[in-house]
């Protein structure tokens, strides 16, 4: 596991934007069709925005994949970009020997 944390995170913008390379899809052409506005959906495709429950549904009716699998992915990069937070651990630090001793 140990392994698995220093791995580099994974936005799931870099597999929705494999996935509308792959099809050929124009970025203006999918942020009309679904509602989504083009800035947005670049935003996230260049993983600098991050998916919303209501994106994920979105994109799963839009490309067929899975909302479930693509929150995951959110959450997982979430949690993993926090963990490599040097200034969140240094706090995570000071709270921990707080509650040590309680």
């Amino acid at each position: 596991m140990g392994n698995y944390i220093c791995q580099r995170p994974i936005h799931p913008g870099e597999l929705l934007k494999e996935e509308v390379e792959y099809r050929n899809l124009s970025q203006v052409k999918l942020a009309g069709q679904t509602g989504i506005s083009y800035k947005i959906l670049n935003d996230i495709l260049n993983c600098r925005r991050p998916l919303t429950t209501q994106t994920a549904l979105v994109f799963e009716a839009a490309l067929g994949i899975s909302a479930e699998l693509l929150m995951r992915m959110q959450l997982d990069y979430n949690m993993q970009s926090a963990r490599q937070d040097k200034t969140l651990a240094k706090r995570l630090d000071s709270i921990r020997k707080f509650a040590a001793a309680l």
